[in-house]
């Protein structure tokens, strides 16, 4: 299985860093106990009391057919932080696969998922985001199905899984599920060239394909991408 994503040529990431000062006012010190009416503070009704910043929400670990997390197929890299807040890093990682670049998305040390554009571009703040990776076993689709589950188990919540890889696209071994939940999501789960989830016949083919596969197999990573205009970078 292949996956396309349609991602324009100039996508660049740029730092959103959200900021709040609140001052308090300070108040006039005097000797005399006495109060003053000129120092008397206004009434409440007269001030507009200060905004308070709106909390960060938890990120939901969920993997969809519109992207994973906060990380939604559509929206820009700035949204994302926004959203995100500081103590979440954008790392970049360059390169990643073959034809992609990624950025690292990382909170508490931890890697939740990759942003990927196309390799040798750069993606900035105002640039669409449309492909997400990853491998952190704690995001999962609404049945439980993410990196590190077996495909029996994906198998119970999905149907048959049928594994392939292609020798033509980096032997990347994938399976598909016959109830699968979206087309936009790969499962993949190994590499031809070095160690399959599946077992093949012989010899082996430019496309391979089997639904036999190793009773220990899991899924190691989950792609979600954009294959439609709703998602894709509006055209220059």
């Amino acid at each position: 299985m292949h996956f396309l994503l349609k991602i324009g040529s100039t996508l660049l990431f740029t730092a959103v860093l959200i900021t709040g000062c609140n001052s308090s006012p300070s108040s006039s010190s005097s000797e005399s106990p006495s109060p003053s009416p000129i120092a008397a503070s206004p009434s409440p009704s007269a001030t507009a009391a200060p905004e308070s910043p709106q909390p960060i929400q938890e990120e939901a670990p969920l993997i969809s057919a519109q992207g994973m997390g906060a990380a939604q197929l559509g929206i820009t890299l700035g949204e994302l932080k926004q959203q995100l807040g500081q103590d979440t890093e954008f790392l970049v990682k360059a390169p990643f696969i073959v034809d992609f670049d990624a950025i690292a998305v990382r909170k508490g040390g931890e890697t939740q998922y990759y942003i990927l554009y196309l390799a040798g571009q750069s993606f900035a703040d105002q640039d669409v985001i449309q492909g997400v990776f990853t491998d952190n076993p704690k995001f999962r689709t609404a049945e439980g199905v993410g990196a590190g589950t077996t495909l029996q188990d994906a198998a119970q919540a999905y149907g048959q899984a049928t594994l392939s890889y292609n020798t033509g696209n980096e032997s990347r071994e994938y399976a598909r599920f016959e109830r699968q939940p979206a087309t936009n999501i790969s499962f993949a789960t190994g590499n031809g060239s070095t160690s399959t989830a599946g077992i093949y016949g012989s010899p082996v083919s430019e496309y391979n394909e089997t639904e036999n596969y190793r009773a220990e197999a899991t899924i190691q990573s989950v792609l979600v991408v954009c294959l439609t205009d709703a998602c894709a970078p509006p055209s220059p």
